[in-house]
């Protein structure tokens, strides 16, 4: 199956945009395929679509359930306790909406963390995106818990093999302060054994460095090095509370760090170190967050964030400029996670959104990267396609009323 996007404005010309099967075959003028189904693209823009690094997806159904509060009390007196009440149906509706959430701000592959795989799984199959899942890593040191989690991360690693290819498995051990170290070695041996990606939270806040300091003697990237955890598979959430050695300890290792600069802000978590982690060349991608601590997961919103927040910091107009952010958000997202997406180029599988050009947010339309990042909001986005697929066209999602009808029942469900 083939589709011929036609005269669309890709960087700066009029290009047509040949997909076959899931990936782009051919990018430039007056392309001619026979049997491909045609889309007109006049008037508007094709760009990748966005790579959410780092969120906990079902989180949708927790959406200012908990606002304004400290995030260890945040997550151990509301978060966790109201997490216990959620099976897998509930896991799965949140995840739906999550998913159209994201495919209406132009987001087609997502990091996620949470709970009951398949039910997230599922969600991500129905809705035509890409992800790549890991289900929570909890046992709070705990010899049982950990023989259990141990037991279930193994069987989902064997059962992700029947969902498509559009879903990945990783490892996703919650935090240093939630999981044994015992348990953090095994997620690294069993991450070497099956070329597994571990997503991790690392140095989010204060507490959890003063703790690690006072059981280890050791800040938490200084104790994760000495047990030989670090490498670059390991893609490390927040990375806020760092100092230059554990910079340089990173670095090293090329461990890959997803910045969140709305939830870090929400939660008044602190400020990741922007400019020291770029001037080590460490790779850095953009991820939202839950819809919990953000609260959506909207990149377009991340992009503007990120990029304010690091001019600010460094006191910089140029520290971080529309470019580099909107990079972070697409190609080094998909370059974190090992995924051939991120851009539009011949051979690259065919994730790409048509941005409509008449929108008063893109007038008068001097560069369309500078108003994605600064100036757009999810209404300038007309379609989404998906492994070659259209997910989204003028706007609509099918079945959108419906999976936010069900989700909206959750509301009494939880009270």
């Amino acid at each position: 199956m083939s589709m011929l996007i036609q005269n669309a404005e890709f960087d700066g010309v009029e290009t047509d945009v040949l997909i076959e099967g899931n990936r782009f075959k051919a990018i430039g003028k007056d392309i001619t395929s026979p049997d491909a189904e045609v889309l007109d693209a006049s008037g508007m823009a094709i760009v990748p679509t966005f790579v959410n690094a780092h969120t906990h997806a079902s989180m949708t159904l927790l959406r200012s359930y908990a606002d304004d509060l400290e995030l260890h009390d945040w997550l151990t007196n509301y978060i966790w306790p109201l997490e216990e009440k959620m099976d897998e149906e509930a896991i799965y509706h949140g995840a739906r909406l999550a998913c159209l959430e994201m495919i209406k701000s132009g987001t087609t592959c997502f990091n996620d963390m949470y709970w009951h795989f398949h039910g997230v799984a599922r969600a991500v199959e129905e809705m035509g995106i890409r992800a790549t899942l890991s289900s929570v890593f909890i046992d709070f040191s705990d010899p049982a818990k950990a023989k259990e989690q141990r037991e279930l991360t193994k069987r989902l690693f064997r059962e992700v093999e029947q969902y498509s290819d559009r879903i990945k498995f990783a490892l996703g051990p919650h935090a240093i302060y939630s999981v044994s170290k015992e348990s953090i070695k095994w997620v690294k041996q069993f991450a070497r054994e099956n070329n597994l990606l571990i997503h991790i939270h690392i140095s989010e806040t204060r507490k959890e460095v003063d703790d690690c300091l006072a059981l280890y003697g050791l800040r938490p990237v200084q104790w994760l090095d000495k047990i030989g955890f670090l490498g670059p598979n390991v893609i490390a959430a927040h990375a806020i509370h760092l100092i230059d050695s554990e910079i340089e300890i990173l670095a090293r290792n090329d461990v890959q760090v997803v910045h969140n600069p709305v939830a870090n802000m929400k939660l008044a978590s602190g400020s990741m170190p922007f400019g020291k982690m770029r001037d080590r060349g460490i790779r850095m991608a953009l991820g939202t967050d839950g819809c919990s601590s953000n609260n959506n997961l909207d990149m377009l919103e991340e992009m503007k964030v990120a990029a304010l927040h690091a001019k600010l910091l460094l006191r910089d107009p140029t520290a971080l400029p529309a470019g580099d952010v909107f990079d972070m958000a697409t190609v080094k997202g998909a370059q974190a996670l090992g995924i051939d997406c991120g851009k539009i180029a011949e051979g690259m599988l065919a994730d790409c959104m048509l941005v409509d050009l008449s929108n008063h947010r893109l007038a008068p339309g001097y560069n369309v990267i500078d108003d994605l990042v600064y100036s757009a909001d999810s209404s300038c986005i007309d379609t989404v396609i998906c492994d070659g697929k259209i997910l989204m066209r003028n706007g609509c999602v099918a079945g959108e009323e419906e999976i936010v009808a069900e989700a909206r029942k959750y509301k009494q469900k939880f009270q």
